[in-house]
């Protein structure tokens, strides 16, 4: 089987096949860092994480690129403060100038990236340092009368771009129905968005053609994906709000400025996530983040896990519950991974194994060639688990095994540990003198201090090898 994806644009699924094999070109929608970001946009993030890891694995190249919005980006009509841009709003919240703001809520993203397993992308442009490829693409609008300038603002004109509406479904009627001129504005339809924003009282500004001024959201990514990607590209990603009116703009803009070359070949986008069957609110407290979930005990690769095993296009729905079983499997997986490690030894792994092994693989490959189903792909590392259990594997066996199942690591990325993890020196030093009454068969004293580190969260497993030791989730 070959991988096969859904396409929003033609609204079913399509074999993959790359504008230029083998590379692939991505470009995903990334953060607007004017707020810590929450598990929800990590879901999009985790997505185009999942999704180049398997296209790498199918034997491709892949130069990603995310961008970081850190201006332009306008609070929705029916949110509080519509009209006004977030990096401003957050800078009144804090009392920080917005560069300030990007930059403390840019540091955060990273951390988080980092604390989920997400590979860092090739590229993180920032829209702050692509003005002038932003004005370049705009004079160019203008140029061939895809635009047209008011006052020193700056319009798209949607009737000159006959296909505006297709990746979305809208149509010309719905798109003037739900249209909106907003007082002082001076659109020649009100379908028209804006490239450039005139605003006086607005702080990130920047003297272009038109006047001081900055630009409109939706222009950023297309000079963004021009400038470090090419005109046209294999794959863009996002959330499902990212569809209109932001990527629909997004396509008219770049087709526009570039005669007709279609944008993109594979449009994907990520259901939202719910939280305990409801929608995630500031208002409601539940905009959870990554590092709030670890305040109260959970695992990055626990919400990885949990925000993974859904299929990107289908809502899921978040709970503790769920979070608590993710935890428990992520631990019941890494002991498995450590078990299957020590009785391999060090016998290489055959290139063959087990047939019910194989089958796991096979499943694996065949959940995640069909539009990265992980469900099925799960299935198949659950089946693995499962019949390992059920034969006395011989070292060969079990090399095998610890193959198969690093390989699906290598995309599900659950099993990873902590890389640099320091102990306490207390901590360390029980370990060593509970190994030392082990080899001394002081059976008494190794319980003693074994329940000894329990009290202190850290538990340990022995094995043929000698003990391992975890830290324990703090019960909820």
């Amino acid at each position: 089987m070959t991988l096969h994806l859904y396409n929003t644009l033609s609204r079913q699924k399509e074999r993959f096949a790359p504008l230029n094999p083998p590379h692939v070109l991505m470009y995903n929608c990334g953060p607007t860092v004017y707020s810590e970001a929450h598990i929800g946009n990590f879901r999009a993030f985790l997505f185009a994480d999942l999704l180049r890891r398997w296209i790498e694995n199918s034997g491709h190249t892949v130069t990603q690129v995310m961008n970081i919005t850190d201006v332009g980006h306008m609070r929705e009509e029916d949110e509080e403060d519509a009209g006004e841009d977030r990096m401003e709003i957050a800078a009144r919240r804090e009392n920080l100038d917005p560069w300030k703001i990007a930059e403390k809520y840019t540091d955060l993203f990273f951390r988080d990236l980092d604390a989920l397993g997400i590979r860092r992308a090739h590229h993180y442009p920032r829209a702050t340092e692509h003005i002038a490829q932003m004005i370049a693409m705009i004079e160019k609008l203008l140029q061939e009368g895809h635009a047209y300038e008011v006052g020193g603002q700056v319009y798209f004109s949607v009737e000159s771009f006959p296909d505006y509406g297709r990746l979305s479904g809208n149509t010309p009627e719905d798109l003037l129905a739900g249209a909106r001129v907003e007082v002082g504005e001076d659109k020649a339809d009100p379908r028209d968005f804006f490239l450039w924003k005139k605003d006086p009282a607005h702080v990130m500004q920047w003297d272009s053609p038109w006047g001081r001024g900055f630009p409109g959201w939706h222009i950023e990514c297309s000079a963004m994906s021009a400038e470090h990607l090419d005109k046209s590209i294999d794959i863009h990603t996002g959330g499902e709000d990212n569809i209109f009116p932001h990527h629909e703009c997004e396509i008219a803009q770049s087709e526009s400025a570039n005669d007709g070359t279609p944008f993109v070949k594979y449009w994907l986008h990520t259901r939202f996530l719910q939280v305990e069957g409801g929608k995630m609110s500031k208002t409601l407290g539940n905009l959870y983040t990554v590092n709030e979930l670890e305040q109260k005990g959970y695992s990055p690769l626990a919400v990885r896990l949990l925000l993974l095993r859904g299929h990107y296009r289908q809502l899921l729905n978040f709970t503790f519950d769920g979070l608590d079983e993710a935890a428990a499997t992520v631990d019941r997986l890494q002991h498995f991974a450590a078990d299957v490690s020590e009785i391999a030894g060090d016998t290489p792994s055959p290139e063959q194994g087990p047939d019910w092994a194989e089958a796991a693989w096979n499943k694996f490959v065949e959940g995640m060639d069909d539009d990265l189903n992980v469900s099925v792909a799960l299935d198949g590392l659950f089946t693995l688990v499962r019949e390992s259990n059920r034969h006395d594997l011989s070292s060969e066996e079990a090399a095998r095994v610890t193959a198969i199942l690093r390989h699906m690591d290598g995309i599900l990325g659950i099993l990873q540990e902590t890389p640099d993890v320091q102990l306490e020196e207390d901590i360390q030093a029980l370990l060593d003198e509970r190994e030392a009454a082990r080899g001394a068969q002081n059976w008494e004293r190794a319980d003693a201090i074994r329940e000894e580190l329990a009290s202190k969260g850290i538990e340990v497993l022995d094995g043929k090898g000698g003990g391992r030791w975890r830290r324990m989730r703090p019960s909820l």
